[in-house]
This record gives C-alpha cells, structure tokens and sequence, in this order.
C-alpha cells in the first residue's frame, strides 16, 4: 500500500476511533443521568401515590383509579388489595409485575424494576399502601427509549461524518506532507536519467528544506565528480586514439620489414634466425595490438556504423574457420540461419571467440550455429576452464584471467567482440567451471 494511503488510513483510524471513544462516552453518561432521572422522578410520584391511597381507598379501588386518573399523571396503576388484583387499564396487570419487585413489595419497602409491556418499556414502581394493599405504578419510558435511540444515531452518524471528513483531510495532509517526498524521488529518478542538472527547491528551514538542500549539494558534488570523470574518460580515449595513430606510420615499417625479413629466414645461419623469428613474431602481435587499439578507439568516439544486409549465419561462421586454417581443431554443427546484419562485425565476432578458444582451449572446439530462441552461435572447448571471479570481468578490456591464459593475447579480444554484439543488437553470453571447458554463445 503507498505511503499515502496508508497515513490517510492511520489518520482516519485515530480520528475515528478518537470520536468513536467519545460517542460511546457520551452516549452512556447522558443514558445514565435520563435513566436516573426517570427513576427519581417516578419514585417521587410513587411515594405521592402511596400517600393519598389509603385516603381512597376507603372509598374502593374504583374510587383510588378514579382519583389517580384526574391527576393525569401520566401512569397505569396496578394493585392487589386483601389478594384481589385491580387495574386501571388492560394493558398492564398483575403478571407485568415482575417477580423480584412483589417481593420487595411484600418486605413493605418501596421498589422499582423495568419491564417490557406489549412491546413496550416501563419503568415499574411499588410499595405497600397500607397493610392490605399493594400498589404498583407503569411509568413509560417508550419517548426516553426513542430519545436515546436518536441520540444513538446522531452520534453514529456524526463518528462517521468525522471518519469522512478526516479521510478527506488526512488525504489533503498527506499529499501536502509527502510533496517533497515525491518531488525528491522524480529529482532522483531524473539525476539517475543522466539529467545532472537537477536540484529541488528550498522552501521553508523546516527537516524538508535541509533535506533539499543537502540533496542540491549531492546532486552538484555528483554533476563535478562526474564531469571530472568525463574529462578523464575523453582525455583517455583521446590519448588511445592518439597512440594508435601515431604508431600507424612506423609500424607499417616495422611490417615491412618484418615481411622482407621473413622472407630470408631460410638463408641466415641458424644464430641469427631463432632473433630474426622473434622479431617478425612481436612485429606480428604488436601490429595487432595496433589494429585493436584503433578499433577501441573508433568505438569510444562512435565512429562505428552498422551496414546491414541478408546473411546466412551457418555458411558465415565455416567461412571463418576455413578461412583462418582452423578446420582441424574445430567441429562444426551448421544448421541454415538467415538473418539481416552486419557480416563484417559478425565474422569478427565469431573469429575472436573461435580463436580464444583455439588458442586457450587446449583440444577440439565445438562451435554450433541453430535458432533456439533466436540465431546463435555457440563456441565451446573442452579446456581448464576460467574460475568463477573471473567471469564477470571476461569482457573489460586488458583483463587476463591468469598468466596461463594470457598466451599471446592482446587481452581485447573479448571486449571487442562484444562491443560488435552490441552494435549489432546481440550480446555475447559466458559459462565456465574448472576443469570442464567453457563456453561463448553469440545470441542475435
């Protein structure tokens, strides 16, 4: 549940069980005191009652009825005189007359009980008139009853009427208090885009506007530091391009003459062939190097384009292995893939994972080409293995697992041939254990 939500609920829930508490409060003092008040006042009438009867009922029964029904009191009377019951209305009679209230009665003190009547409520008074009679008098209670029905419903009412408005309020102050809340989290969300520039407004010296702030001083601590590194990073990809230019002249020299030298090996004498193989060896990989460098470069200044066309990937990949004299460490599993993409990025692709395996996997190679869930080649050896901390870094650049792997190896291999899956919209995926070979699978 958002964090909104949830504060509108709380406030809700303490302002409703708050008033709920009160309601309640309220309802029960103000029931106590009525119900209090209708006991006072009716008793006071009882002990009236009681007074005068012996006076009437010298008379009869009758004449006490008649006598209680000019006063217009506003009660039925009840009464057993010498065991003979009388009444003064047919709706209440001697058995309305609860139990414990006779007995009272018949100790000779005065008492009172409530009861129901036909759905009715009464607050039943009785004493003893004099030694022969007993009286009982049914005060309603029916209008007190509805009065605290309503005053039921009106406090009901009025605890859901402030659960309401305290929704609506707890939801105004919500939003207002989560504001900066959010506007931080779009400033965050906006710095993590790329867009440094970002800052919140300050308002107010409250925990909010430190916040703001501190995080305008992150935000532009972030922005110099990352700008530093920009530089940084400019200048060294600057500083590559600018060494692999400018070895460009001399080495195309140095491969001349390595190719001329290497044309007359086989008429030096044999002290001064093994240097002379060395040095057409190094010419070799250092013109390699070169040639890394300035692809690295071209891919840092995003000089590098895409020239799409129909490829059919299968015949694309034995072309490279026959092409580079391989076809003896390598085994090929084919089947026909077409596909539109660049076929100079994928032969260069598929020639640096062949030939790292080759060169580092110390048997067979099996490279298969299919369509599992999209083209892929998968090129797999049979060698030590690379360890499990080392995978993670296969493809920066320079990285060497170990000197046993180094071989002669620019260490950019990988790392150039996943930047031309990138361009291409594939990625280069890598599974290893010790002892159990490894495995690159081009996934297009």
């Amino acid at each position: 549940m958002p964090l909104r939500r949830r504060l509108t609920v709380a406030f809700m829930l303490a302002v409703g069980v708050s008033a709920a508490a009160l309601a309640t409060g309220s309802y029960f003092l103000v029931r106590h005191n009525l119900l209090a008040d209708s006991v006072d006042s009716s008793t006071r009438q009882a002990r009236r009652n009681l007074d005068i009867a012996p006076t009437y009922l010298r008379d009869g029964t009758d004449a006490l009825i008649a006598a209680y029904g000019r006063a217009e009191a506003g009660f039925l009377t009840v009464g057993i005189r010498r065991g003979r019951p009388f009444s003064s209305s047919l709706q209440a009679g001697v058995r309305q007359v609860p139990a414990g209230l006779r007995r009272i009665v018949a100790r000779g003190d005065l008492g009172y009980e409530r009861a129901a009547v036909a759905g009715k409520h009464y607050l039943v008074v009785g004493g003893p008139a004099n030694g022969e009679t007993e009286l009982y008098f049914f005060f309603s209670e029916q209008g007190l009853r509805h009065d605290l029905a309503l005053l039921r419903n009106i406090l009901a009412g009025g605890v859901g009427i402030l659960v309401l408005l305290a929704g609506f309020a707890g939801a105004l102050l919500a939003r207002q208090t989560l504001r900066p809340v959010g506007r931080a989290s779009d400033a965050a969300r906006s710095l993590a885009e790329g867009l440094l520039e970002t800052r919140l407004p300050v308002e107010g010296r409250d925990e909010f506007g430190s916040w703001a702030q501190s995080f305008n001083e992150m935000a532009a601590a972030l922005e110099a530091k990352i700008a530093d590194l920009s530089v940084a990073r400019a200048r060294e990809r600057r500083f590559t391009a600018d060494v692999a230019h400018e070895l460009r002249t001399p080495l195309t020299a140095l491969v001349g003459e390595a190719s001329l030298l290497a044309e007359h090996l086989d008429s030096m004498p044999p002290e001064s062939r093994r240097p002379a193989e060395l040095l057409v060896a190094d010419v070799g990989r250092l013109r390699r190097l070169v040639e890394d460098l300035m692809e690295i470069s071209r891919f840092d200044s995003g000089q590098e384009s895409v020239h799409a066309e129909s490829v059919e990937l299968g015949a694309l990949t034995a072309a490279t292995v026959r092409a580079r004299g391989w076809e003896e460490r390598v085994r090929l599993e084919v089947d026909e893939v077409e596909l539109t993409s660049d076929p100079r990025r994928l032969e260069r692709i598929v020639a640096n994972l062949v030939g790292n395996a080759v060169e580092h996997g110390g048997g067979e190679v099996a490279v298969r080409v299919g369509r599992d869930g999209g083209p892929f080649v998968e090129v797999a050896d049979r060698g030590p293995g690379i360890p499990r901390e080392h995978l993670p870094h296969l493809f920066e650049r320079f990285y060497k697992a170990d000197a046993a792997r180094s071989g002669g190896g620019t260490g950019l291999g990988l790392a150039i041939a996943q930047e031309n899956a990138r361009l291409i919209g594939g990625r280069i995926e890598v599974w290893s254990e010790p002892d159990e070979g490894a495995r690159f699978t081009l996934r297009l």
